[in-house]
C-alpha cells in the first residue's frame, strides 16, 4: 500500500486541479460526493503543525481524518450518518506508526460535544443542499433539505458551532459547490461564505476547485447544448479565519 502521493507539491494559486484524484492508502473515489485526499492534504499542511487538533465535523467517508493519521496530525470527526462512520473507521483501520489519534464520533455538526476554543483546525465538506441525499430516513441530516433559505439557516448553526470550538487566529476551511434549478443557477457557495462571514469569521481564501470525472457529464453535454446552458465543473473551497 503505497501511503502518500507518488508527486505532490503544494498549491500557491487560487485555483487547483486534480485530475487525478488520488489513491493513496485507504483512499478510493466510490463514497459518493466525497472530496480528492489532495485537498485536506493541502490545508494540513499549510496551516496546522504536527500533534494539533483537527476537526472535521461532516467526515463522510474519513478523507480528512484518514489523512491526519498519515501527516501526525489528532483529529475528532462527526457525522450523523451510520453509514459514513462504518466507510471511516474501515479506512482508518490501516498500520501506520504514529503518536497521534483519530476519533470517530456519531454527532451532529450543529451541536458538536467539544470545548470552546479547543480545535487548531477546521476542514469539512457540507453536503449541496439535496444533490445527494446520504440518509432519506433521518429528518435531522440536512442533506434532506431542498429550499435554500432552510438549508443556509442550518448552515448558519453549523458556521456557529465552527467559531465556537476554533481557537482564535485559526483557520476553518469549507469545500461547497453550486447548483442549479429549473434552468437557473443557485448560488449555493456564496450564501454559504456570506454566512460564515455574518457568524464572525473573516475570509482568508477563496480557491476555485475544478471538478473532474463527473459520472454524469456525458449526459448534461447534451443537454447543456439542447437547453442552452453551461456545466458546473468547479467549486468553492472557502478558507475562513477566526
Amino acid at each position: 500500500m503505497n501511503l502518500a502521493p507518488s508527486e505532490f507539491e503544494m498549491e500557491y494559486t487560487t485555483v487547483w486541479s486534480f485530475p487525478d484524484r488520488g489513491t493513496w492508502a485507504t483512499h478510493k473515489g466510490n463514497y459518493r460526493g466525497n472530496f480528492s485526499p489532495y485537498i485536506p492534504r493541502n490545508l494540513i499542511l499549510r496551516y496546522s503543525k504536527e500533534g494539533e487538533l483537527i476537526l472535521d465535523q461532516m467526515f463522510g467517508s474519513g478523507t480528512t481524518l484518514v489523512e491526519c493519521k498519515l501527516l501526525g496530525r489528532n483529529a475528532i470527526g462527526f457525522d450523523i450518518n451510520e453509514t459514513a462512520i462504518k466507510t471511516a473507521k474501515e479506512r482508518l483501520n490501516f498500520e501506520y506508526e504514529t503518536n497521534t489519534k483519530q476519533e470517530i464520533r456519531k454527532g451532529d455538526a450543529r451541536e458538536l460535544s467539544l470545548e470552546d476554543n479547543s480545535i487548531d483546525l477546521i476542514i469539512t465538506h457540507p453536503p449541496y443542499l439535496d444533490i445527494v441525499k446520504y440518509n432519506p430516513e433521518n429528518k435531522n441530516d440536512i442533506s434532506n433539505i431542498r429550499k435554500l433559505d432552510e438549508f443556509i439557516s442550518e448552515i448558519e448553526k453549523i458556521a456557529k458551532e465552527s467559531y465556537r470550538v476554533l481557537k482564535k487566529d485559526r483557520y476553518c476551511a469549507i469545500l461547497i459547490g453550486d447548483t442549479r434549478r429549473k434552468g437557473m443557477y443557485i448560488p449555493l457557495a456564496y450564501n454559504v461564505m456570506k454566512t460564515f462571514l455574518e457568524v464572525g469569521f473573516n475570509l482568508k481564501e477563496d480557491i476555485i476547485k475544478k471538478q473532474w470525472n463527473c459520472k454524469t457529464t456525458p449526459l448534461w453535454k447534451s443537454q447543456s447544448k439542447k437547453y442552452n446552458f453551461h456545466l458546473i465543473m468547479h467549486e468553492h473551497l472557502f478558507v475562513f479565519k477566526k
